[in-house]
């Protein structure tokens, strides 16, 4: 495994000694130590001012992974080992919020976004601040200008102006990369995900270099179904294949170790996607319809429905790869509790959608639970699929894959298609404005919220360009 940041080997570490201590029937007994054991008294802590600090971090971190977040803390007083009881006998409770950022770990991002350097030459000509509407700009005693952050409104105009370019633009990492402007700063200076305008495109959570923003897992309610010995199946999407090095059989193997009734793959559903999409784009092209968007990004409907409504009727009505699957699974397992197993963020909010599916668990997680559980990939028992898909239906995975996949079903003409990979401030405003004219430069158009599509997702294990070569890969044995 090849982690992208420490923020990441952070997560996957705290996850996987929970998971141990739960496993060993010793989260309530130990939990409160553990962040004493992760930063120990005489430890070097790098980031943070002090081990008290950091121990109060993990402690805040350990929140949502147990299913909870800061607002459940209403005194600081409560030992974790109350909060791991709360979560282990949770009954079917769920969080409103799918994200939350651990206050206590958002505190060292700048709070003003525009800094003058010393490139300033302390010029006769002040453009900064003759521009400046706000008055914000002073001047020291060497004649080099200084932004009085109190009064600044960060509008840039100082910035703009200065000749000397000595005025320099400092981003918050989450704030840059979110695409619909849902997270912000509070009165406190901790930033705040608004859920309304949420698309949880997930960007945030790994763009955040001090690991503040997590999800609220489900891994914990899961787990404790499956020491219970309800009857369990998990959905697992069709980016596994390019997740770990270790045969997928292998992979569904260690799935089922975990004690899942059965493993069945989502590709199984993008077979019936692919199907009810090509012949919906034939009908709304016979329609004379300007063009016709995919469905199946979870994270672009919710673009659509929060952010650009007009939008919605140039979307396909076809259910994505997991409804079908859910369908298909329901019909076998009745009574059985559904687990989508992903790459993704938004897949949170499908399944608060989708009766049919219960829980959602996603590719970093599990990798997590398995470490925890000291299960060996390498050593588990294979286990195969009953249902193999078609190729089509795995490339599911990667960008591009749901215009192939329809492409090869269509029976009649050729379709003019194009791919939005990666849900930008600048993709977004594209899709506006196909959405305001009611035209397009294609007739069908593949969104994803990814720029390599879901097999480069917020909450993968491998790393983005070790996980694409996999698939292509993988993708050759069909």
């Amino acid at each position: 495994m090849a982690f992208t940041n420490n923020v990441m080997i952070v997560r996957h570490e705290l996850l996987a000694r929970l998971v141990r201590l739960w496993k060993e029937n010793r989260l309530l007994e130990d939990i409160d130590r553990l962040p004493i054991q992760l930063t120990p008294k005489r430890a070097k802590v790098q980031g943070r001012c002090c081990v008290h600090k950091e121990r109060a971090v993990w402690r805040y971190k350990t929140l949502p992974l147990l299913g909870l977040d800061m607002s459940d803390e209403e005194d600081e007083l409560t030992p974790l080992s109350e909060y791991a009881r709360r979560a282990l006998s949770r009954q079917g409770e769920t969080k409103e919020n799918l994200m939350c950022v651990i206050d206590e770990a958002c505190s060292s991002c700048v709070s003003v976004n525009y800094e003058i350097t010393n490139l300033c030459r302390g010029c006769v000509a002040r453009s900064c601040y003759f521009n400046c509407p706000k008055e914000a700009i002073r001047f020291k005693s060497n004649g080099q200008a200084k932004i009085d952050h109190d009064i600044c409104i960060n509008c840039g105009k100082c910035q703009q102006n200065c000749p000397y370019h000595a005025i320099v633009y400092i981003p918050i990492p989450c704030e840059e990369v979110c695409p619909v402007k849902a997270i912000t700063k509070d009165e406190y200076g901790v930033e705040h995900i608004d859920e309304s305008k949420c698309i949880y495109c997930g960007k945030c959570i790994n763009a955040c270099p001090f690991g503040a923003i997590f999800e609220i897992s489900q891994v914990f309610d899961i787990l404790q179904h499956l020491r219970n010995g309800e009857q369990m199946v998990a959905m697992v999407a069709p980016a596994i294949l390019a997740q770990f090095t270790a045969p997928v059989e292998q992979v569904y193997g260690a799935i089922k170790a975990l004690g899942f009734a059965d493993v069945v793959e989502v590709a199984q559903g993008a077979m019936e996607t692919t199907r009810l999409e090509t012949e919906e784009l034939l009908e709304r092209m016979h329609e004379g319809q300007p063009f016709m968007t995919t469905s199946c990004c979870p994270s672009y409907t919710q673009l659509a429905e929060k952010h650009i409504p007009d939008l919605k009727k140039y979307i396909s009505s076809t259910g994505s790869p997991m409804y079908y699957t859910a369908k298909i699974v329901r019909e076998k397992y009745p009574d059985a509790k559904l687990v989508f197993i992903g790459p993704c963020v938004a897949k949170r909010k499908e399944v608060r959608m989708n009766p049919e599916v219960d829980f959602t668990m996603t590719f970093e997680e599990i990798a997590s639970v398995w470490n925890g559980m000291d299960i060996q990939l390498e050593e588990t028992q294979p286990y195969s699929v009953v249902f193999a898909a078609s190729r089509e239906a795995y490339g599911f995975a990667q960008n591009g894959g749901v215009i192939n996949a329809v492409k090869t079903n269509l029976k009649e003409g050729n379709v003019n298609a194009i791919q939005i990979a990666n849900l930008t401030k600048k993709n977004v405003s594209l899709l506006r404005a196909y959405a305001k004219t009611a035209k397009a430069p294609a007739q069908f158009i593949e969104v994803m919220a990814c720029e390599g599509g879901c097999v480069t997702g917020p909450c993968t294990f491998a790393d983005k360009m070790s996980a694409q070569k996999q698939l292509i890969k993988e993708l050759t044995k069909f």
